[in-house]
């Protein structure tokens, strides 16, 4: 098999793919991505249910036909990183392979087939690369990561860009469900006399959030979003007050989720196990005296990559790269796009339009994201637009704020009317950020027509505002961008900052 020859394959330049398979104790994982960044972009995903963990805790040993299984999925994950051209793999194994008696000739036979070196992962380092993977996916986070896998539990106090020390439980899905004898009462037991003695971090009141990470946590945040017909379907930064998480954990503690409304937003394959981690995150959250559960698509493996990263890609903040990649894909002037931050800068300080270091962060990605749907039709640029920016795997950013991105940058393609705004947009952000993203799109309306969105005339241009009007200020060379249709746009602007009136001045 030969791999793919295509020289770019609509990518943007840098490392080439890379890849990492997770083995863990209920999936094994293949993820490749697009290239070494600050938020890298999955090309492939695939998992395959191997349930390494069945029995391990009473066996002691991987059972024979998880193994198969297992080895199996990495001849196909061999080849897909071949046909994909993965320049790098890493390999990791946790808790299942760790506490197996037969886990050495496990990795053996993995290595043999994957070509490359299996690290094993002991609890402490578990903990530490989810902890990673969640300052990874979320900007300067304080609070504690607990990472929920098929074997065990890890718990590590986060701070900003610091990992604390981790702590490991032997509370993964399957090793609780098989401790338990498949009983919700023995499970809460078990789960309470773990983290009885497990001294939690001193954080201030409002720091006390529980980033969730795992498939199984995932799961049981999907059905709370269902049941509650939340607008939104991503996962990552979904947010549940700790009061409401823990009565919802406990409404849903019946074997195979049985009778539990919505059920079927949950695999099959995972529907025995949520159960079970509800009654850990139950516990948790109770044992934390947590304000909030907020999960995390991001995890041990994305932790892995971010510490390869240099220092200052590690320092980039994740919303700005994210929104900069698409704006290098999609956008007619890239450069322009990147004008639009300065030319915002200092449009919203003149007006002295207050805003917070994360409204200031949302701004910037909005002017970066701003011309990504020019290549629609006219009259869809906003709706696509928006579709694009709402459903994209950003990382870094609440629901408020992506809501924020989409309603700003819809507005600069569709007007500033509300009709046509999504009603899903309307219910995810807060007025304070709805008037902001207005604010924003007047502007991107009127700088569309003083630019073709191109690069090279805004640093020429300057907007003030002289005793409650509105001035445009264009130099003599580009007197001939003046016309009705940028002054009805200014105007519009001018009603937006409940300015009087606006006008344009023609300078030298």
């Amino acid at each position: 098999m030969v791999a793919s020859q295509e020289p770019s394959r609509g990518r943007l330049n840098g490392t080439g793919p890379i890849a990492v398979v997770d083995i863990g104790s209920n999936s094994v994982r293949l993820v490749v991505y697009e290239r070494e960044a600050r938020t890298p972009t999955m090309l492939f995903n695939e998992k395959t249910l191997a349930g390494l963990g069945k029995g391990v805790a009473a066996t002691g040993k991987l059972a024979d036909d998880s193994v198969a299984r297992a080895l199996s999925a990495f001849k196909r994950f061999h080849a897909l990183s071949k046909h994909i051209g993965v320049k790098d793999t890493y390999v990791i194994a946790t808790a299942a392979v760790r506490d197996a008696s037969n886990g050495a000739q496990f990795v053996q036979n993995a290595e043999e087939i994957l070509g490359v070196p299996v690290r094993i992962l002991d609890g402490g380092e578990e903990a530490h690369y989810s902890a990673l993977g969640v300052i990874a996916g979320f900007w300067k986070p304080r609070g504690v990561v607990g990472d929920l896998g098929g074997g065990s539990l890890e718990l590590v106090e986060v701070n900003g860009k610091n990992p604390g020390q981790g702590a490991t439980f032997p509370l993964g899905g399957l090793r609780l469900c098989e401790m338990a004898d498949n009983k919700i009462d023995k499970a809460r037991s078990i789960t309470e006399d773990c983290l009885r003695d497990f001294v939690w971090p001193t954080m201030a009141n409002g720091e006390r959030t529980f980033f969730a990470v795992g498939g199984t946590w995932r799961s049981l945040g999907r059905l709370h979003l269902e049941q509650n017909n939340y607008p939104l379907h991503v996962m990552h930064n979904y947010e549940v007050p700790a009061e409401e998480a823990i009565a919802f954990c406990r409404s849903i503690q019946t074997a195979d989720l049985d009778g539990v409304k919505n059920a079927d937003a949950v695999s099959k394959q995972r529907r025995g196990l949520v159960p079970f981690g509800a009654v850990v995150l139950e516990q948790v959250l109770k044992s934390m005296k947590a304000d909030r559960v907020v999960f995390s698509a991001t995890g041990v493996r994305e932790g892995l990559l971010h510490e390869h990263l240099p220092e200052d890609i590690q320092a980039q903040d994740p919303v700005i790269e994210a929104a900069r990649e698409l704006c290098m894909l999609r956008a007619r002037s890239p450069k322009h796009c990147e004008e639009l931050i300065t030319w915002t800068d200092a449009i919203f300080a003149e007006l002295d339009v207050t805003e917070t270091d994360y409204e200031r962060r949302l701004r910037h990605a909005a002017c970066l994201l701003s011309d990504i749907g020019w290549r629609a039709h006219p009259d869809y640029r906003g709706e696509q637009s928006l579709n694009i920016i709402s459903n994209a795997a950003f990382v870094g950013l609440d629901h408020a704020g992506r809501a924020y991105l989409a309603a700003a940058v819809f507005y600069r393609h569709q007007g500033l009317g509300e009709g046509a705004l999504s009603t899903v947009i309307r219910q995810l952000f807060t007025d304070r950020l709805k008037v902001r993203a207005k604010i924003l799109g007047a502007v991107l309306r009127v700088a569309s027509l003083l630019s073709a969105s191109m690069a090279g005339n805004l640093p020429l241009i300057s907007l003030r505002k002289i005793e409650n009007d509105i001035v445009l200020s264009l130099p003599g060379q580009l007197e001939p961008f003046d016309g009705e249709r940028l002054r009805k746009r200014l105007s519009q602007f001018a009603k937006v900052v409940k300015a009087n009136d606006a006008r344009v001045v023609i300078e030298g």
